[in-house]
């Protein structure tokens, strides 16, 4: 049965889409694991840093609203497959109305979840029924921070919503960490920012990860050539530091995998 992973962080451009796209990438080409990966934001960003024409496709928003089974909706990269999004499910909070709302995702996953290793979710930049959605399907969390004021308020605020969801649908969710991006560790704002992330990750029972993912072009670049960070730039600051990211990831879910089957 699959690993499942949200990518989660209220504010926007903190790099969360980019971090989807490299773990997604990075555990298949690394690791060789066979990988999903789903975009659940409506701006459709992650098939399209996959390389994937994302007009002429079924979306997920076609799997939820039951028009077509989730296996016709998966389409195969050079990475992993993908079940990409679109402008359409933006009107998820007024079209999702049934009294399983909260569920519509683990219920449309669970006929192909044993077929992957890991499954990705890149989620929107806000706390609604989509987000709800991934937190009710996902086994953990990992919350993308820029090292900003603003971007250190959306991830305190998260834990409201998190909390909610373990005491209706998922009260196994567990949060792995927090991955500071864009980060240039020679400013005193980024060095401050990290010492609070510190702070409000120990206060969610979670941990900053080791491995910080420093600012660079590169990172912009790559999906106009629909190729993940470690193809366009493999020596750059960023790819260097997102494979780290990858083994960290991998680390910490086996780990957690293991205790909890010796419990």
């Amino acid at each position: 049965m699959a690993t499942i992973i949200a990518l989660t962080n209220q504010k926007g451009g903190v790099g969360k889409t980019t971090t989807s796209s490299a773990l997604a990438a990075g555990l298949s080409s690394f690791y060789h694991k066979k990988v999903l990966a789903i975009d659940l934001d409506p701006q459709g960003s992650l098939g399209f840093s996959l390389g994937l024409d994302i007009e002429e496709c079924s979306t997920i928003h076609d799997v939820l609203t039951g028009q077509v089974p989730i296996q016709e909706a998966i389409q195969t990269t050079d990475y992993c497959d993908i079940i990409t999004s679109n402008i359409l499910l933006s009107g998820a909070e007024l079209e999702f109305t049934s009294s399983d709302r909260d569920i519509l995702l683990k219920k449309a996953l669970s006929p192909v979840a044993v077929n992957y290793d890991y499954i990705i979710i890149d989620t929107p930049p806000a706390l609604n029924i989509l987000t709800v959605n991934a937190y009710a399907t996902s086994d953990h969390l990992i919350i993308p921070m820029a090292p900003e004021i603003l971007s250190l308020l959306g991830v305190s605020q998260l834990k409201e919503t998190v909390d909610s969801v373990r005491q209706s649908v998922n009260p196994n969710l567990n949060i792995l960490g927090i991955i500071l991006t864009k980060y240039n560790p020679r400013t005193l704002l980024a060095r401050e920012v990290k010492e609070m992330a510190d702070n409000i990750a120990s206060q969610m029972g979670t941990h900053v990860f080791d491995v910080q993912i420093r600012t660079s072009v590169t990172v912009a670049e790559a999906p106009a050539h629909g190729l993940s960070v470690f193809d366009h730039a493999p020596n750059a600051k960023p790819s260097i530091d997102y494979q780290s990211f990858v083994k960290e990831v991998v680390s910490r879910t086996e780990g957690f995998r293991q205790a909890t089957l010796r419990r």
